[in-house]
């Protein structure tokens, strides 16, 4: 289409100053050595890092910058990459872009100003690749589209750096990058070419790594919503990864229901317009197996935080190999998850693949070509971009209504500093309420003892959305396929911040007298300070990596927590009570537990479980006085293995009896236990496939079982998400402490210590931890 007058006038000529010889610019293959998307070759962190800093030096199109370190010490990097002149002036775009956002900023007329300013900016986009690194496309795709970029003079190109500025982020997860690549190194010509690392691709988190987008809680997600998301507020994300091997060749938006009722409309329409234009070019480019409106939700900010930003997340998800090794597949044995059938044609799947290879090739193309799809729709319609994302902010900041959720009021207590300052790294304002002392900069330690003051969150703002979707609580739909079969979630169904962490919040309808804003510092999130006085502690970590431990590990060292990792190979041995008073076995089927890796798909040293020397060596811990604490699903593995008279009593339950997909449910606690003294007696629980425990009818269990938590014996226990059958849940218990010998088996049915975000429950698994100091 032609360029609206507007738009030239705030453009140069398409070939003023973007013209650049293509053979001074280095192409990805003369740093690497190999051209990225070549089998069984990838790339080491250094190595692309080093492409892009030549990639700067060359080209007046890109600017290259590190941002900070990684979790493990590495550069954390972004691109620039736009014309020229536009580079020359970032700092004027970056204020459009700010007073777009936040269109109080506008003064009197504002609609004329956002006119003007609209006529002015650029279509913000950023890509970022290479969040979860065993998809290992994206990253290298990176180079390949940067490339293009800084050395092409087609008019596409130039279209795309006159009209937009791309920020390009090669990877989420620099450090994945590296143990993704050395495991792939040591093992190509093997039998085991292709499998994954036998250690979590984050150090601490895994592939919970895009799960982290409203805690905040690793310095990856830190640097990107500090350094890029709040700092350019882009009008388009376009998040690439991979999928599974067996299913469509390619997924972009819209996504399928349910969306979060915060999302604003005006995105949902973005996403659908711009995901449906992308998909119908690359189908006209003989490009197949594209799939929409199936498998994956916008229901969570844990995946999205764009979405109560003002931006679009357009989520691409393209078919995986084995890492770098080419996969061939049989048009039979392609399957898929929800929405569509890779083996039919359909509105929403017009145009099957009908297998064959599938190399790492196939997956740079289609991630490249998705990418110039995408910002060629940015820059052919950037005032269309610019002004969705200015009736975004301008209905966020306008005054509610009498009647209206005027806001949120948040009571001090424990937790409510890390509440908060979740919050306000998300971008949202706080107000002390009236009559009250301004907080002081940097608040760290609030309590009770600071006089209790409330905080007041209106709704009026640029991003009330995003702290509206974290204080409420979810009404998960019951969604049913044509059997009548829950549909689960992609993730998890709830994220009520409040009722995690035990914090009082409260909405608000009737007008307020505003207060004081609240400047503060960043905090990492700790929750309560019930550091353990020291036992020996011993966490479990599988060679089947468990984010669950990953997520524990994280949280003990941030709280200082003393533990020391236990391997296979260390409970083989026995005689674990002379290291150990407490053994933490996460959150882990009990499969993996017992039996790890089956023998001939790793290499030995990673091969087996805990096994019968293990559990042995167990049991005698325990019976000599030791403390056994399991998470969730690892709670049946006890139950299995050291003969515990309990039993799950949804084991075997098909979901149309009992589901709960990731929910927050209501609690009793025992408060005269040593776990729960102290703690209120209404509790709470993040239920996630977890076991539902009663104790058998055996006269001795009822001696040697104590219940520390259950659920109410009336009513619903759901208090946030979705829930199907609620009355299995009746008064059965969700924590219990089952005495073995001299020792104790704590057995938590419950992720006490979910994702560092249930800080109301920490207290428990840090009393549980305690108890084994002395025995009680």
């Amino acid at each position: 289409p032609s360029t609206p007058k507007t738009e030239r006038t705030a453009s140069t000529s398409p070939h003023q100053s973007t013209s650049v010889p293509a053979n001074s610019v280095p192409a990805p293959e003369e740093v690497l050595g190999f051209r990225p998307g070549d089998d069984r070759k990838l790339a080491s962190w250094s190595g692309i890092v080093e492409y892009f800093r030549r990639l700067d030096a060359a080209s007046e199109r890109v600017r290259f910058e590190e941002l900070g370190k990684t979790t493990l010490g590495a550069p954390f990097v972004l691109a620039t990459i736009s014309a020229p002149e536009n580079l020359a002036r970032l700092e004027e775009f970056r204020d459009i872009q700010r007073q777009l956002a936040d269109p109080r900023t506008l003064g009197k007329n504002p609609e004329r100003k956002a006119e003007r300013l609209i006529a002015r900016g650029k279509s913000i986009v950023l890509i970022t690749c290479g969040v979860h690194s065993t998809e290992v496309g994206s990253t290298l795709s990176s180079m390949l589209i940067a490339h293009r970029l800084a050395s092409s003079d087609d008019a596409e190109v130039r279209a795309i750096l006159r009209d937009t500025i791309v920020l390009l982020v090669p990877s989420l997860n620099p450090d994945g990058v590296d143990i993704v690549k050395n495991w792939y190194d040591r093992t190509l010509g093997t039998p085991f070419e292709g499998t994954s690392p036998p250690e979590l691709y984050h150090k601490y988190v895994g592939h919970d790594n895009n799960r982290d987008w409203y805690a905040f809680t690793q310095v990856e997600t830190q640097l990107t919503v500090d350094k890029v998301h709040n700092s350019w507020h882009p009008q388009i994300v376009h998040d690439i990864h991979q999928q599974g091997v067996i299913g469509s060749r390619l997924f972009l938006p819209p996504y399928m229901k349910p969306v979060e009722p915060n999302v604003p409309p005006q995105l949902v329409e973005g996403y659908t317009e711009l995901g449906l234009s992308m998909a119908k070019n690359m189908l006209a480019k003989g490009f197949k197996g594209i799939t929409w409106d199936s498998t994956y939700d916008a229901w969570t900010p844990a995946r999205a935080y764009s979405h109560y930003h003002g931006g679009v997340r357009i989520l691409s998800e393209t078919a995986s190999a084995r890492l770098a090794t080419p996969v061939t597949l049989k048009f039979e044995d392609l399957r898929s998850r929800e929405g569509y059938d890779p083996q039919k044609s359909s509105t929403n799947f017009p145009e099957v693949w009908r297998g064959g290879e599938w190399h790492l090739r196939d997956i740079t193309n289609y991630m490249t070509t998705g990418a110039f799809e995408l910002m060629k729709h940015a820059a052919e319609n950037r005032e269309r971009w610019l002004r969705r994302f200015y009736e975004v902010g301008r209905e966020a900041v306008r005054p509610r209504r009498p009647g209206e959720l005027q806001g949120f009021k948040i009571h001090g207590s424990e937790n409510s500093a890390d509440l908060l300052q979740i919050l306000q790294h998300g971008g949202v304002e706080l107000e002390v309420s009236p009559k009250r002392p301004p907080l002081r900069k940097g608040y760290r330690g609030l309590d009770q003892t600071d006089g209790d003051p409330s905080h007041f969150v209106s709704m009026a703002q640029p991003y009330g959305g995003f702290a509206k979707a974290l204080l409420e609580k979810q009404t998960y739909p019951d969604l049913r396929d044509t059997s009548g079969n829950p549909i689960p979630p992609y993730d998890v169904t709830a994220h009520t911040l409040p009722l995690l962490m035990g914090v009082e919040v409260e909405p608000v309808y009737k007008p307020v007298r505003r207060g004081t804003p609240v400047v503060s510092e960043k905090a990492i999130l700790t929750g309560p300070h019930h550091s353990p006085e020291k036992p020996r502690v011993g966490l479990y970590m599988s060679h089947v990596p468990s984010m669950d431990e990953g997520w524990t590990r994280w949280m003990f060292e941030v709280n200082k927590v003393a533990f020391a990792t236990l391997r296979d190979k260390e409970a083989h041995a026995g005689n674990l009570r002379a290291k150990f008073d407490a053994i933490i076995i996460p959150d882990q089927s009990p499969r993996s537990i017992l039996e790890g890796h089956r023998k001939g798909t790793m290499p030995e040293e990673f091969t087996g479980g805990l096994g019968a020397e293990g559990v042995k060596a167990l049991r005698e811990f325990v019976e000599q006085g030791g403390t056994l604490i399991c998470l969730n699903d690892a709670s049946n593995f006890a139950i299995e293995q050291l003969k515990l008279p309990l039993r799950d009593v949804t084991e075997g339950l098909p979901r149309t009896q009992f589901f709960v997909p990731g929910s927050i449910l209501r609690t009793v606690l025992d408060t005269t236990h040593p776990v729960a003294k102290g703690l209120p007696r209404e509790s709470v629980a993040w239920v996630e496939n977890s076991p539902v425990f009663e104790i058998k009818s055996d006269p001795a269990a009822l001696v040697r079982v104590r219940v520390i938590a259950r659920y109410p014996r009336s009513g619903n226990p759901l208090l946030s998400g979705w829930l199907l059958g609620e009355e299995k849940l009746r008064g059965k218990a969700a924590l219990v402490e089952a005495g073995l010998g001299k020792g104790r088996v704590y057995l938590f049915g419950f992720r006490p210590q979910y994702r560092a975000q249930s800080l109301a429950t920490y207290p428990l698994l840090f009393n549980a931890i305690e108890s084994a100091r002395d025995g009680r």
